[in-house]
């Protein structure tokens, strides 16, 4: 894919020219053990609400998850997994809002929230944990494609080595592109991400961060998850997830100007206006 040429990609009745500016995903966690808002967004109200107050402070997009993908994450039936999510999904649509993003790695799931008007498949198993995906994701605007070393009951276990990390995992995301396309996806549907935090070690994930650049023109673009994350409580020494936004806003500010096209954010309202710095100075005399 050459980078001189526009890069569009759609979310329901929104379109992103990718390249303009940094785009922000915000999280709803529609979980009881997320690592950082468990149980905050379980009850239909709860979650309608932290989607308006999204929406209202100017999300691209809205991620929805239902199962839990941290490390030691206990593996949560489909049953349960659409019981979560199915209904918010329902209930946002019902509202006129189809800017939604489905966090699951399961085709079952996708295929249901897809048929009730959700836009994008957020998968963390890049189409590896159910082959089914390929057909139930087909009709989504864009699929996000991420990297992840084990499955997250395994992926933080044991001493984690890799050769050369950057390297590696773009490899393996352009072994994923590349299946996708064999199987009838378009690389401009298809965004990917290194998977910061997933199978990775706290100089794994600053090296990606610093090189997120490498991970242009594998696909539409490059996602990039590291709000509240693991390495940051490592770097600033603050135990509660919840409480790491600065230190991921200093992370985002890296990666919005390291490659990143799209953030996947807790805090969107910090996340927009701290891209409006950003991006200010990454687009100036442009």
């Amino acid at each position: 894919m050459l980078l001189c040429e526009k890069r569009i990609i759609k979310c329901g009745n929104r379109v992103f020219e990718l390249g303009t500016r940094t785009f922000v995903m915000g999280i709803l966690n529609a979980t009881p053990d997320s690592f950082s808002d468990g149980e905050q967004f379980l009850n239909i109200n709860s979650a309608l609400k932290r989607a308006e107050s999204m929406l209202q402070a100017g999300v691209d997009v809205i991620d929805i998850g239902g199962e839990s993908t941290r490390p030691f994450a206990p593996v949560v039936s489909l049953q349960e997994e659409l019981a979560r999510i199915l209904p918010i999904v329902k209930a946002l649509i019902y509202q006129g809002i189809g800017n939604l993003s489905i966090d699951t790695r399961n085709a079952a799931t996708a295929k249901a929230c897809l048929e009730e008007g959700a836009s994008w498949i957020n998968d963390v198993s890049a189409f590896s944990h159910d082959k089914k995906m390929l057909e139930a994701a087909r009709n989504a605007d864009v699929v996000v494609l991420m990297h992840s070393k084990g499955s997250p009951q395994e992926m933080q276990r044991g001493h984690i080595v890799y050769d050369d990390v950057v390297a590696e995992i773009a490899a393996h995301l352009k072994n994923r592109v590349a299946y996708a396309v064999k199987n009838g996806f378009e690389a401009k549907r298809l965004l990917v991400d290194p998977g910061i935090g997933f199978g990775k070690m706290l100089a794994h994930n600053l090296e990606l961060i610093k090189n997120l650049h490498r991970f242009q023109g594998i696909g539409a673009g490059v996602l990039c998850g590291l709000s509240r994350k693991a390495f940051l409580g490592e770097l600033t020494g603050v135990v509660e997830a919840g409480e790491r936004d600065n230190g991921t806003l200093g992370a985002l500010a890296w990666a919005a100007g390291a490659g990143a096209d799209i953030v996947r954010v807790h805090n969107v309202k910090a996340a927009l206006e701290a891209l409006k710095v950003i991006d200010a100075l990454k687009y100036s005399g442009e």
